[in-house]
């Protein structure tokens, strides 16, 4: 199974069909050659494989990307949880 999280294009290289995308903090270059549309600065991208796929809604990706740093907050929270239990049982 894979999970892309929408990314954001922050920079383009026409030249070698790669952008730099910012996903959920974290930057790195993709190739963009498989998308049909002319990718643009401040697009949204799903990406498979180090490749852009497709653009995506701006508000879809926007809802996605909260949901999932919601998923991550709850996440680290029962990880702290778990570190505290294993703290007093000491």
């Amino acid at each position: 199974m894979c999970l892309s999280i929408p990314s954001q294009v922050v920079s383009i290289d026409r030249e070698k069909m790669t952008a730099i995308v910012d996903t959920l903090g974290v930057k790195r270059e993709v190739g963009i050659d498989f998308i049909a549309d002319e990718v643009k600065v401040g697009d949204f991208v799903l990406i498979h494989i180090g490749y852009a796929m497709n653009i995506i809604d701006p508000e879809y990706a926007r809802e996605s990307i909260e949901l999932y740093r919601e998923i991550i907050a709850q996440m680290e929270e029962e990880e702290e949880g778990q570190r505290g239990e294993g703290a007093s049982g000491a």
